[in-house]
């Protein structure tokens, strides 16, 4: 395990002397030697603090002060002092961004170690990314972003798009400002290219949207809403589940050729909900909302094979494709989307709640065991039978558990809090039991292994966010200082081994000493990973879970205090 760069004050113990006669033999005026150290390095480490106070916090005289705590309001968003004056709408007046949470929660991390975790994070973010908006990130590159552009020669910008609510979170406004300015006026959808409706939704759609409840910026808004409609041709099907690719330009959708005989699959075509219902709310189109209600209501009415949802549908017969189902890669965030838009709702979407409950009961049943050492993981089932592999994208699932374990049935909150913990711990061996502490794609629990990738295909590490994710929640919900430890853990590592002159690169073996590099920023990194670490490091008053919902590419939006809108003819 890695020791954090500064070692906390509270862990240099100093054996206690019980005053007497063999203590103190003699009366002194003065100070000994030791004591005189002792005092020098608690006054330096104040100093220091102060320092760094002084010259590192954001002067509030040119910053805007924002609320994300979002009280009494249906989903707001901040308005500048122009708009302000010429509305009766509420203003929300905001916290400052602090990186300190409150002294009772520091445990083995000293003030001065969460504030340097803070400003290493920001600079993390910040490093090169001036390069990205003077070079633009395109798309449509062959070894960027390859499964959201197959084709064409469009400027889309993935990275400044999905990193546009890291910026503004973290306070980087200067950068924020240019990538508005390049969106303004560069980001066109009117384009001759097939895009994925599911990362295009997630990265694109998600973070406009974030961007402008954090912002009040209605040029978000208004891309959000032109992209939104080029994706609605998707589900033009004969069942109304959509295409995994449409063309931008066209409107004509296709599926992968390599998913089962041409299906839909379920993490795409189930991971629409948050985003479609924020923007019937934003234009009161009641189409958005439609469709993905729609998928619900197919979905409720079809037979499951043990209860579990197979990764694989048939967009033309409606029937499933193959028996195979996984809580990681192709179904993982169609549940996180169930429990989320009970969130969203204000937890009034019961219909939502009940069928994630259900499928959580099938997924215990039939998915999640114990190894022979004791570490709890999540299988795979595939026709009939348990694949006892879990994928890194599967880690999230510790994180989810925690957000669902209040408001589960027969008063479980404490099992699923304990079983995301036991998922957060397996997934924090999957990274210490590398050379480089960084995890691997995924991991097998047989043949003596544990926690360990056997094929070469698996030991790559593309700076993936899920393990991150799962420590910020369980974080938030248990204040366990070995998740902010795990955490710097790993900014360390990718300081140290991800790091390249131009930005940050994965790396194709996470067990060799010196590993390549695969030459490859994903967007995620900035928006999922590099957040999720510096909230992990922030106050909980920052993007409090009572009133923020996470998209799956953790473009935060605000809950609803009830259902938006139910149309007719649902």
């Amino acid at each position: 395990m890695t020791t954090p760069a500064l070692l906390p004050l509270s862990g240099r113990r100093i054996p206690t002397l019980s005053p007497g006669a063999s203590s103190f033999p003699h009366h002194r005026a003065t100070l000994r030697l030791s004591e005189k150290f002792i005092l020098l390095l608690i006054l330096s480490a104040f100093i220091t603090l102060c320092f760094g106070a002084f010259f590192f916090l954001p002067d509030n005289s040119k910053h805007k002060r924002f609320d994300f705590g979002l009280e009494d309001v249906l989903i707001p968003h901040i308005e500048s002092e122009k708009e302000a004056r010429h509305s009766s709408r509420q203003v929300i007046h905001v916290l400052h961004l602090v990186c300190f949470p409150s002294c009772a929660l520091l445990s083995s991390f000293t003030l001065i170690q969460i504030y340097i975790a803070c400003i290493r994070l920001t600079r993390l973010c910040n490093h090169k990314f001036v390069y990205f908006l003077i070079t633009v990130v395109h798309m449509y590159s062959v070894n960027i972003h390859i499964y959201i552009l197959s084709a064409g020669n469009s400027q889309m910008g993935a990275t400044i798009v999905d990193a546009l609510d890291t910026l503004y979170i973290m306070g980087l406004h200067d950068e924020f400002k240019d990538a508005q300015e390049w969106i303004e006026q560069n980001l066109d959808f009117s384009v001759n290219a097939e895009v994925s409706v599911f990362e295009v939704n997630i990265r694109f759609i998600g973070g406009l949207l974030a961007a402008y409840y954090l912002s009040g910026q209605e040029v978000f808004k208004v891309k959000a809403v032109q992209l939104a409609e080029k994706l609605l041709p998707a589900f033009n099907t004969p069942t109304g589940i959509p295409w995994a690719m449409v063309n931008l330009k066209s409107g004509v959708g296709r599926n992968w050729g390599w998913a089962s005989a041409g299906s839909s699959i379920l993490a795409e075509f189930g991971t629409l909900h948050m985003e479609f219902v924020h923007l019937t709310y934003l234009t009161g189109n009641p189409a958005y909302y439609q469709k993905v209600m729609h998928i619900r209501k197919l979905l409720a009415k079809m037979d499951r094979p043990n209860g579990l949802y197979p990764n694989y549908l048939n967009p033309r017969t409606g029937r499933w494709g193959q028996h195979h189902t996984s809580v990681g890669g192709l179904g993982d965030s169609f549940y996180e989307y169930l429990l989320k838009a009970w969130l969203m709702s204000d937890k009034t979407d019961t219909e939502a709640r009940k069928t994630y409950d259900d499928a959580i009961e099938a997924i215990e049943r039939h998915l999640i065991r114990k190894s022979n050492g004791g570490l709890t993981f999540i299988g795979e089932w595939k026709n009939g039978h348990l694949e006892r592999k879990m994928g890194h994208l599967t880690c999230f699932a510790g994180g989810m558990f925690a957000l669902g374990a209040d408001g589960s049935p027969d008063d479980k909150a404490g099992h699923y809090l304990q079983l995301g913990a036991e998922i957060a711990h397996t997934c924090h061996e999957s990274y210490d039991r590398t050379v480089l502490k960084l995890g691997p794609e995924a991991f097998k629990f047989d043949s003596g292994l544990e926690a360990v990738a056997v094929r070469q295909n698996e030991k790559y590490y593309i700076l993936r966010p899920e393990v991150i994710e799962t420590y910020w929640y369980m974080w938030r919900f248990t204040h366990d200082p070995k998740y902010r430890q795990w955490g710097w853990e790993a900014v360390q590592a990718i300081d140290k081994y991800c790091r390249v002159s131009g930005g940050f690169s994965g790396v194709k073996d996470v067990y060799s000493s010196n590993p390549t590099y695969d030459d490859v920023q994903q967007s995620f990194f900035l928006a999922e990973t590099l957040k999720y670490l510096y909230l992990l490091f922030s106050s909980d008053e920052l993007l409090p879970l009572e009133n923020w919902v996470f998209n799956t590419e953790a473009h935060p939006l605000p809950n609803c205090t009830h259902h938006p809108l139910s149309p007719p003819g649902l």
